[in-house]
């Protein structure tokens, strides 16, 4: 077994992170590589690790399975509750999200679904306040209480007058899945006081918004999108302070949420180029963007900062508007779905933040079981912007909306 100590690790990573985070993205999480002989990330697929005695594995079961690190210079034991490719990522990725920890699990869902639970059923408090709009998974798993949750959403200058007793979590989304609506985090914080706060930063991600620095208590990611950055990967992960992340891993070891050695490998590699693809993806979306709003089929065009900063968070909570922006038509459902399959360079699939553009229609797809009044409207669609040219990506459009 390649040995990897967590802890250290994390010290040598809270040094790291005075350093700009393009250094990071490409240095973090491989701090133990030199002493073992190594250049690229080793991929450790043991499912079980040897034990030395009876009593040194009981004590690193008892560790890990109450949420602890693995114990420095002791025993692995079991997958599940730790790996040591598993944990170079999460090293990685809380660096670049000013966190002391990470804890990573097999897509964004089971991310969600392990903080909805170590905050809400692990405390006896199954409140959850949640601000509109969501992504449409975590919303319908919010309104399905399958989880045991009871939720109110609420507007995003509403969080005070809607806390309960029984409050556990307030789950924010900022800029929100599909419409890219921005929340001030600082501001939600402030009104849920002792509340945790957890912010999906799935569309920002660490290069453009850290919700920790503006006093959340989680960064979320569904990793499957920029993190990985090509379509080819799943995982989810939560950066937070080691005192949450010890409230979380023990719900993943229970359900079994753990994210694979070979996809934390892929996730980690990407995060390397990380900041190089968002920064590009963003600059063809603002040109895509500004193209859009002046295109007489084209009734609204979502991008932030394109007309003003209401929420008041670019350029100090928010540095970048992002590769993310949706459209709603002028012709409504008909003209949006036409669009969505006329296109050749825009991909017509769910998901996003890959390296080439996709397109897809949330209230028919990934917002399809939100509930009826706060579903996307009909004639809105949502565009991934990838790394082709922004020419070649507006003459696509303009071929397909003149058609």
């Amino acid at each position: 077994m390649l040995a990897f100590n967590s802890a250290s690790s994390n010290n040598r990573g809270m040094h790291e992170a005075k350093k700009a985070l393009d250094t990071l993205a490409v240095h973090a999480g491989r701090e133990d590589l030199t002493d073992l002989g190594l250049h690229a990330l080793p991929i450790d697929l043991s499912t079980t690790y040897p034990l030395t005695s009876v009593e040194s594995g009981g004590e690193a079961y008892d560790t890990m399975a109450s949420g602890g690190r693995a114990p420095e210079g002791g025993t692995a034991l079991y997958a599940r509750l730790w790996n040591p490719t598993v944990a170079r990522f999460e090293s990685a990725l809380a660096q670049l999200e000013h966190a002391e920890s990470a804890v990573a699990f097999g897509s964004g869902m089971a991310a969600a679904s392990a903080a909805l639970l170590a905050f809400t059923a692990a405390t006896g408090n199954r409140h959850v306040l949640a601000v509109r709009p969501l992504y449409g998974g975590t919303d319908h798993l919010l309104a399905s209480g399958l989880l045991g949750t009871e939720v109110t959403y609420c507007a995003a200058d509403a969080v005070t007058e809607s806390l309960r007793q029984d409050t556990g979590l307030v789950i924010v989304e900022t800029p929100a899945n599909p419409t890219l609506d921005l929340v001030n985090i600082r501001s939600i914080v402030d009104q849920a006081g002792d509340v945790p706060v957890l912010v999906d930063n799935t569309f920002a991600t660490p290069v453009l918004q850290n919700p920790l620095l503006h006093g959340a208590a989680m960064s979320m990611h569904s990793a499957t999108k920029y993190l990985g950055g090509h379509g080819d990967v799943m995982g989810g992960v939560i950066a937070c302070s080691e005192q949450h992340a010890t409230m979380i891993r023990p719900v993943r070891a229970l359900t079994g949420g753990v994210l694979h050695p070979v996809a934390a490998y892929t996730l980690h590699r990407g995060l390397a180029t990380l900041s190089v693809r968002v920064n590009a993806q963003q600059r063809t979306a603002a040109r895509v963007a500004e193209w859009l709003q002046e295109h007489p089929a084209i009734a609204t065009v979502f991008y932030p900062g394109l007309d003003g900063d209401p929420a008041g968070v670019l350029g100090e909570q928010m540095h970048g508007s992002g590769a993310m922006l949706a459209i709603r038509l002028a012709g409504g459902y008909d003209a949006a779905a036409k669009l969505a399959s006329s296109l050749t360079l825009f991909t017509h699939a769910v998901s996003l933040g890959g390296v080439d553009s996709l397109i897809e229609h949330p209230a028919g797809l990934t917002h399809r079981l939100v509930d009826g009044d706060a579903r996307p409207d009909a004639g809105v669609l949502r565009l991934s912007i990838g790394l082709e040219s922004a020419d070649d990506l507006i003459a696509d459009l303009e071929r397909a909306l003149a058609a």
